[in-house]
């Protein structure tokens, strides 16, 4: 029996292109009624919205850095009045991931990886844990990276946050299944999209 998402609302951060767009996507053809978000790129996330269209998926295109806390808390906000309470929660969105060696990264970049990739996730779960309780049930899907896994040098960086991300996941599983949240990861290899377009 294929998946039924029909009565859901799912946001995915970073959909306007990419693994995010797919995933939107693949949410919305199951019945889900999805949150697109981007930042810069307007023309991307106006094609994205187009092929959701086209395949009668539900959607409402929000443009917020999900990174930014009271930018965030807006955007659950408006998507749970347009939509309903949010249900489903896909942390995507990353900014650029350079490979370095450790002393060429700086702290602020250190800060930047922590900000997307833990404290991104914490606002957004923050923000519609409300309403999974109120219903008992949710999903928190984070995308991790086999970065972490394959120990990857010259990424410390990256690695570090993602490592962070997992534990966190981790913590947070076993904290709301009680009230029919699951927190899960799925950490994809390598995928051939814009991003990394002119990698070797």
């Amino acid at each position: 029996m294929p998946l039924s998402l029909n009565g859901r609302v799912a946001l995915v951060t970073g959909s306007s292109r990419g693994l995010g767009h797919g995933i939107a996507l693949s949410l919305g053809k199951a019945g889900a009624k999805v949150v697109v978000n981007y930042l810069n790129d307007r023309a991307s996330a106006d094609s994205a919205m187009a092929v959701l269209s086209d395949n009668s998926v539900h959607a409402m295109l929000v443009r917020a850095d999900a990174s930014d806390p009271e930018q965030v808390e807006a955007m659950v906000r408006s998507a749970s009045e347009k939509l309903g309470a949010v249900d489903i929660v896909v942390p995507n969105a990353t900014p650029d991931q350079p490979q370095k060696p450790i002393e060429e990264y700086d702290a602020d970049f250190y800060r930047q990886m922590y900000e997307f990739f833990v404290m991104g996730p914490y606002m957004l779960a923050k923000a519609a844990l409300p309403g999974m309780k109120g219903q008992g049930w949710g999903r928190i899907v984070n995308v991790t990276s086999e970065v972490f896994h394959c120990s990857v040098p010259n990424f410390s960086a990256y690695v570090a946050a993602k490592g962070g991300q997992i534990g966190w996941s981790r913590s947070m599983a076993s904290e709301l299944a009680p009230f029919g949240i699951t927190v899960n990861t799925v950490a994809p290899g390598w995928i051939p999209t814009e991003r990394h377009a002119n990698d070797p």
